[in-house]
């Protein structure tokens, strides 16, 4: 029921994203058939239950991956959102190793981990539980967030757990816990960065990011980040209404 994300990430392919926080599946739809690499569903701050999530994976079905990032990195969220159909998860806000550890642990079956056993769309309802159980642990991405001074001073014994496939740094959040709320290119917040990069990359580790525009993300992607969401449906929608509302209103001045 997912696209196998994990194996792009592994092999460096450059996966532009875009979030999705409106729980509704013809967003979901929209932006797969506009031919992002991957959606990131943003159950953390959206307004979503397990069900609303689901509706947008069933939109953008086998056309693009999406990957849920949880509301809280606990046992019953990671099931949810796996079993739903998710091509991956990220976990927010992880702040050590052992964090780190639990998270891997509960999204990865036994004899790997302890996720728990169910079914549900992943598995086909039932019909394809062998085979995506025999499969879920080498396809199933797990992408954690560094996005706060406790994941910076911790990221180089971070990146040394088994099994992440990918860290995505939230540079607002970042900025927040350092007293320096949406100053992302302040010195301070740019070091910080600047040291999981260096982590990551000598562990082997793919960086992710999100930007608020293309040009934005565009030194991130020069620095070999793969893993990019740029922008959220909220803002796409306003931006282009604002343009189109700005000409439409100069326009009728001229008549």
């Amino acid at each position: 029921m997912h696209s196998n994300i994990r194996a792009r990430l592994k092999n460096g392919d450059m996966l532009i994203g875009t979030l999705v926080t409106i729980p509704a599946p013809e967003v979901a739809e929209i932006m797969a058939e506009l031919g992002y690499d991957w959606l990131f569903i943003d159950t953390e701050h959206g307004s979503f239950n397990a069900q609303a999530a689901q509706g947008l994976l069933q939109a953008a079905d086998h056309r693009c991956p999406c990957v849920v990032r949880i509301p809280a990195n606990d046992e019953v969220w990671i099931k949810k959102a796996l079993d739903i159909g998710a091509a991956g998860i990220i976990a927010p806000g992880v702040k050590s190793a052992a964090e780190a550890e639990e998270i891997v642990r509960l999204c990865k079956y036994p004899p790997r981990g302890n996720r728990g056993v169910g079914i549900g769309r992943a598995h086909g309802y039932g019909l394809s539980f062998k085979e995506y159980v025999e499969n879920a642990n080498d396809e199933i991405a797990v992408v954690l967030q560094a996005e706060n001074t406790d994941a910076v001073a911790n990221i180089a014994e971070i990146v040394r757990v088994p099994d992440i496939d990918a860290v995505l740094i939230g540079p607002y959040d970042l900025s927040a816990s350092m007293g320096k709320m949406g100053r992302i290119q302040d010195a301070e917040v740019q070091a910080a960065i600047t040291s999981v990069t260096k982590c990551c990359r000598d562990a082997g580790i793919p960086l992710g990011i999100f930007a608020d525009s293309a040009q934005s993300a565009a030194p991130f992607i020069e620095q070999g980040y793969t893993l990019v969401a740029i922008s959220t449906d909220c803002l796409h929608m306003a931006q282009g209404a604002r343009v189109e509302l700005k000409a439409a209103k100069e326009l009728s001045q001229d008549l």
